[in-house]
């Protein structure tokens, strides 16, 4: 079935309803225009993944002749000055063509042109050009940037329309290339790993930071990459403020002009919680776009859920009762709470979502709207949380969305009971069905699972912890992985910037600063790994000062 009008219009409708999706991304923020090719291969990645989801859209090469380029502006990389026969979004087009079956010579692309009239008209070729015209127009009048482009944009249609199901010309490499690479070692030395995360960490930046902006107004004379710059300095160096850091940051950017601290604060304060969470939501997005082409990102589907404390709060909260809450033991400390949902397991550990917890919200809102957005942007099968989301109410949430989960309990009297029971019969393990009363006769079922403890410090039933889980024992072992997030925390935290204020969305702002901060160094550490070696290991080979110091630095962000 060829596409229509209508469902052209579908796919369009369907981007522009859907959170997290801009098309085109030169119109959603000031640091792409319409001549920017990392804008256009998000657009043709961001369409495409709903294009091949239509069920009139089977064709990879009916989405090269139908996407719409007007708006696209590619004289800036055309590298003949003189007057030429044929426009360079037709070129684009042919070119991908070639790219996507995988053509190794101009002359089979002219040979298609001239034996496919269809292909040829929609493309706009009044006659076909030769294999020469060819040759000169791919490799003298493109840009290397604008072949890199073609044969990234042909990687991503192809990913995208294997995984809808749609046929495919050839199978698409799920391994990236950059400029002027080449095979590295097996066991790559420092200075390979560092060049590699040097050139991936320039890409991933230009895709991520366009997600962020500060709706300025029009002619402002510190430009707003200067402001990400600083917040990544910050991130630098533990427990740096932003009157310090700026100050610093005066002598390490290679700015003219760079934001004083309280400027950079006031324009972070306007920001609201909503458009931080969708600004961050947006990066991600592209994120996991990039790591996506890879195969082995596709291990994703469980997710971990918890929260975070800031450091105790000292001061006077007077007016801030409902951000400033307790702490998750029941002290009598005051704390800023944050809450996140990560990628763990072996997946690379990204952070999907993050969002502050008030006072008065309870755990089941919490975990929808964090599930919401994990559930928007990957696979989910699995759910690890701490023994605080023991509720039966969220347990039937994630059993109703049909997804598994492993969530410890709290040992009440009949499990303390049961914990001696076994100790008695000296049992490692004990697995029993258990229903939870939901109100109104309704009940979820679970299994509880008794385990002891191997080298526990204790002589009695807290020799043993026990899980509730809906898939099984065998799921057990898969709870390991939540360590993951605890780990994830410590990074997380050591790239916050310090401060005093009590404003919830500075502090907000900067807690999710450092989760993106975060997942763009393990990002960017399984890209270089699988560009470098071809397999990615858990453990880092790239550190977290060396991409922080990569995207101040290298990118021009800073």
């Amino acid at each position: 079935m060829a596409p229509t009008s209508v469902s052209r219009r579908d796919v369009f409708r369907s981007i522009a309803t859907t959170e997290y999706l801009d098309w085109p991304a030169y119109d959603s923020t000031p640091l792409y225009n319409q001549s920017s090719l990392t804008a256009l291969t998000e657009d043709i990645r961001t369409v495409s993944g709903i294009w091949f989801e239509h069920s009139a859209h089977n064709s990879v090469e009916g989405f090269v002749c139908q996407y719409p380029l007007s708006y696209v502006d590619l004289n800036p990389h055309d590298q003949y000055s003189g007057p030429t026969r044929y426009e360079m979004l037709q070129l684009f087009r042919a070119f991908l063509l070639k790219e996507i079956h995988g053509w190794g010579h101009e002359t089979a692309l002219a040979e298609y042109l001239q034996q496919h009239s269809e292909t040829r008209r929609l493309l706009g070729f009044d006659s076909v050009p030769d294999q020469s015209t060819l040759w000169r127009s791919w490799n003298k009048r493109f840009s290397a940037d604008l072949r890199e482009t073609v044969e990234r944009t042909a990687r991503t249609l192809l990913a995208n329309a294997q995984n809808a199901g749609v046929a495919v010309p050839r199978d698409p490499e799920r391994k990236l290339q950059y400029h002027n690479d080449e095979s590295g070692p097996t066991d790559p030395d420092d200075q390979t790993v560092l060049e590699e995360a040097a050139k991936i960490s320039d890409h991933v930046s230009r895709v991520v930071f366009p997600s962020f902006s500060l709706n300025r107004g029009e002619g402002c004379e510190i430009h707003e990459n200067a402001y990400w710059g600083l917040q990544t300095y910050l991130g630098l160096r533990e427990r740096l403020a932003a009157n310090e850091g700026a100050r610093s940051f005066v002598y390490e950017s290679t700015r003219d002009r760079t934001p004083l601290g309280h400027a950079h604060r006031e324009q972070i304060r306007d920001l609201s919680i909503e458009q931080v969470r969708a600004m961050y939501r947006q990066a991600i997005t592209r994120l996991l776009n990039e790591v996506a082409e890879t195969e082995q990102f596709f291990r994703a589907g469980i997710v971990a859920i918890d929260i975070t404390e800031a450091d105790p709060f000292t001061g006077d909260r007077t007016g801030h009762e409902d951000e400033i809450i307790g702490t998750k033991e029941k002290t009598d400390e005051y704390a800023y709470q944050w809450a996140s949902v990560q990628l763990v397991g072996n997946a690379v550990p990204l952070v999907l979502d993050a969002r502050p917890v008030r006072k008065g919200e309870t755990r089941l809102e919490i975990v929808e709207d964090l599930l919401d957005s994990a559930e928007e942007l990957v696979h989910v099968d699995n759910v690890l949380m701490d023994r605080e989301f023991d509720s039966q109410h969220v347990l039937e949430m994630i059993s109703q969305r049909g997804l598994s989960y492993v969530v410890p309990k709290r040992m009440q009297t009949s499990e303390k009971a049961q914990a001696k029971r076994l100790l008695r019969r000296d049992q490692d393990r004990y697995e029993t069905d258990r229903k939870l009363h939901l109100g109104k006769n309704e009940w979820h079922e679970t299994t509880l699972i008794y385990r002891r403890k191997e080298d526990s410090e204790h002589d009695d039933h807290r020799q043993y912890s026990v899980f509730m889980t809906n898939c099984g024992s065998g799921h057990l072992t898969e709870y390991g992985y939540r360590w993951e997030i605890e780990s994830g925390y410590r990074s997380i935290k050591r790239f916050m910037a310090a401060t005093t204020s009590k404003d919830f969305g500075l502090r907000f702002f900067y807690f999710a600063f450092a989760c993106l901060l975060y997942s763009i160094w393990r990002a960017v550490d399984l890209l270089v790994q699988v560009e470098l070696t071809g397999e990615y290991e858990h453990s880092p080979i790239v550190t977290a000062d060396n991409t922080l110091t990569l995207l101040k630095k290298e990118t021009g962000i800073g």
